[in-house]
């Protein structure tokens, strides 16, 4: 008697030749080891994909919930008097917001469109900062109507302020961005007003003399990404500096230093020679530097002034997966692999800026290879990945991007392909959609086609 047996069919890998690049001898060895991200919070990447389409982002609130505390904890230790204001520019999804609304954050925005946002949230208005350089007449009107934190950009919006002031007879809650020298090039300081040419020094002197407004804080915003802690030393330094100004020389206190946002996740820069988990400064060190700076500044023990914090990217960046299928691999003329993805820097902004870690979410073979990974964008610049080490995946494969949660879910664009559905996953590992997929109803609910336009033959 004859038995069938069927057997799979097995994965061509052409035979490569490659040079031998040991890196770096570690306690483990020499190789590196590759494993596949199957689940999310226990949640099958293949079953995600399949319910919500790929490609799909995934955030984890176990992981925003954790970064937070850990942040908290941070600067909690080292400070009486702490407050971190959450930054929506960094991620707007009403979901993401509330989580950190839920643990205490503030609403910080940059614009009328993010401050309706944060009403609409219910975040009390006494409790969002209202940053940037363009603030229209009637945001101002509302910001000052709900008793919100205005930080002033520049002498314009000072005096336009204050001729709201005047005509509503209140007298807003204000701040000035100071911008600084801190060590770090380029300096930022196209926005607020500058500390060693004397002009905060300036602003503040008509502020306070005016009397129409109340300067209730300091704030800074140095830079983004920042890998140098000792720079935010600089920073409070001189924050706390002019806050002490203001102290001997009007009598008044200020009420809350702002030192921003700007810490680094631990996402990797492109041309970095170290991972980012290697370089990026843990919260301890932030805060160490920020604390220090001004607690020995001279302020008296009543006088200390609250602390606030803009942080957005390293306490959400982690947080965030972007799920993805293959669509195709080729090779390039020069003998590279190239793998085609669904998913391009049209809601991947940050491939500009970072080698992404990109996992198969599927089980591989051992063998790898130098991979050009691209979007499927009509368009050259479209790269995921301009080299990455990764097993050969086949038409339809699975892949994990992580790190993604920052500045992607703001900065996406409807170009060529709509965007993907955003998915939550909750403390007790129940994923929730928090954000539909786009249809071509929202695109086409906001074009109006003139009349005579409506008609054609071909």
């Amino acid at each position: 008697m004859l038995i069938e047996i069927k057997m799979e069919k097995q994965r061509y890998e052409r035979p490569v030749i490659r040079r031998l690049n040991v890196g770096v001898m570690n306690k483990f060895g020499t190789r590196t080891e590759y494993e596949p991200v199957t689940h999310i919070d226990d949640n099958a990447v293949a079953s995600l994909i399949k319910e919500h389409g790929s490609p799909l982002f995934v955030i984890s609130e176990k992981t925003i919930r954790t970064t937070f505390q850990d942040a908290l904890r941070a600067f909690n230790t080292r400070y009486p008097k702490v407050q971190f204001a959450w930054s929506y520019k960094t991620n707007y999804i009403a979901g993401v917001c509330n989580v950190f609304h839920q643990m205490g954050s503030w609403a910080e925005v940059v614009s009328g469109f993010e401050y309706l946002k944060a009403l609409k949230s219910n975040v009390p208005g006494n409790k969002i900062i209202f940053n940037g350089p363009d603030k229209t007449v009637e945001e101002l009107t509302l910001a000052i109507d709900n008793d919100s934190l205005i930080h002033i950009d520049h002498l314009d919006e000072l005096y336009t302020l204050t001729e709201l002031a005047i005509a509503k007879a209140k007298k807003p809650r204000v701040a000035i961005r100071v911008n600084m020298d801190t060590g770090i090039y380029p300096m930022w300081d196209r926005f607020g007003f500058n500390y060693e040419n004397g002009q905060a020094w300036d602003a503040i002197n008509k502020i306070v003399l005016a009397d129409r407004l109340q300067l209730v804080g300091l704030h800074a915003h140095i830079g983004t990404f920042m890998l140098s802690p000792s720079a935010y030393g600089v920073a409070a330094g001189k924050l706390s500096e002019l806050a002490i100004r203001v102290r001997d020389k009007f009598g008044r206190k200020i009420e809350y230093l702002d030192l921003g946002g700007g810490f680094a996740s631990k996402n990797t820069l492109k041309g970095s020679f170290l991972s980012g988990p290697d370089t990026s400064p843990t919260f301890d060190d932030f805060a160490e530097t920020i604390v220090t700076a001004i607690v020995n500044a001279g302020f008296l023990e009543d006088e200390l002034p609250l602390l606030i914090l803009e942080t957005g990217r390293a306490l959400v960046d982690e947080a965030g997966y972007l799920l993805g299928s293959v669509i195709s691999n080729k090779r390039l003329s020069d003998g590279r692999r190239a793998t085609i993805m669904d998913f391009g820097v049209n809601i991947l902004f940050t491939a500009f800026w970072y080698d992404h870690k990109i996992s198969p979410a599927q089980d591989f073979s051992h063998h790898t290879e130098d991979t050009v990974m691209y979007g499927p964008l009509c368009m050259n610049i479209d790269v995921v990945r301009e080299n990455a080490t990764l097993p050969p995946m086949k038409r339809g494969e699975h892949v994990v991007v992580h790190s993604v949660g920052a500045y992607n879910m703001t900065q996406w664009m409807q170009f060529i392909a709509l965007r993907p559905a955003v998915v939550m996953i909750d403390m007790k590992g129940k994923p929730h959609l928090v954000r539909k997929r786009e249809t071509l109803a929202n695109i086409d609910e906001q074009e109006v086609l003139p009349e005579y336009l409506r008609a054609f033959k071909l």
